[in-house]
């Protein structure tokens, strides 16, 4: 799990801060108890796991670890 804010997300995956956000709230994306200054942190995984089934077009797994089972399985059969 590497931490990030929605500012540090957003450059990484090419969308907007406001669009992390909005992906953190509707998919209860995994935050860290930590902050970086004044900034929530978010699990990086979980963020690029939501933007790569949005790319191909997939449904969202609704929870963290339904998404950790999806990025087991892809990385499985690559």
């Amino acid at each position: 799990m590497t931490p990030v804010t929605a500012v540090m997300a957003a450059r990484r995956l090419g969308r907007s801060a406001v669009t992390i956000r909005q992906w953190a709230r509707r998919y209860d994306v995994r935050r860290f108890d930590a902050r970086m200054g004044s900034a929530v942190v978010y699990d990086f995984a979980d963020l690029a796991t939501i933007e790569g089934c949005i790319w191909r077009g997939d449904p969202v797994p609704s929870t963290p670890e339904l998404r950790d089972a999806l990025r087991a399985s892809l990385a499985a059969a690559a």
